[in-house]
């Protein structure tokens, strides 16, 4: 009988798997290390403009940091901060303070704050082309609020670009 069950699981494992004819070419979109640097400059320059001492990271569709900039007093832990933010707004898609709040109203997503790298913190923002998460950027340095406004401003450098 288990050798009839094994048979039967291994033909059906084989007729699931798509034929080569069948394989394609996936193409994606993602963030460029020219258009992650125009966000984080546009970033950085808003917060220092408000005088805020900054970090700014910019993650790309796989959560990996395509650019780090740091204003010249920021404070050394903004850099992991800022990081976390932005691969938090990756990972989920929506910034990190909305993230943050769903977790806390919805005890069933509660263990999603014990993922690696995520962080409850405002300041991450996605990048999105249409409904698309292509990368997001991260703030730490000012107040929460603040963080996520140079976020968004940094966005604006590149609103074009993401229609």
């Amino acid at each position: 009988m288990m050798i009839r069950f094994a048979l039967a699981a291994g033909l059906v494992a084989t007729c699931a798997l798509p034929s080569p004819s069948q394989a394609q070419v996936i193409t994606q979109r993602d963030v460029g290390v020219r258009m992650g640097l125009a966000i984080a400059v546009g970033a950085l320059d808003q917060c220092e403009k408000d005088g805020n001492s900054v970090s700014v990271a910019v993650v790309d569709r796989a959560g990996r940091l395509r650019v780090f900039l740091q204003s010249d007093q920021a404070n050394p832990h903004n850099l992991e901060l800022a990081r976390r933010k932005a691969y938090t707004a990756r990972t989920f898609g929506r910034t990190s303070a909305e993230w943050a709040k769903r977790t806390t109203e919805m005890p069933e997503l509660a263990a999603q704050r014990e993922l690696a790298d995520v962080i409850a913190l405002r300041g991450g923002v996605p990048i999105k082309v249409g409904n698309e998460t292509i990368g997001a950027v991260g703030v730490s340095g000012s107040s929460s609020e603040g963080d996520e406004k140079c976020a968004m401003a940094g966005l604006a450098k590149v609103a074009d670009q993401l229609k």
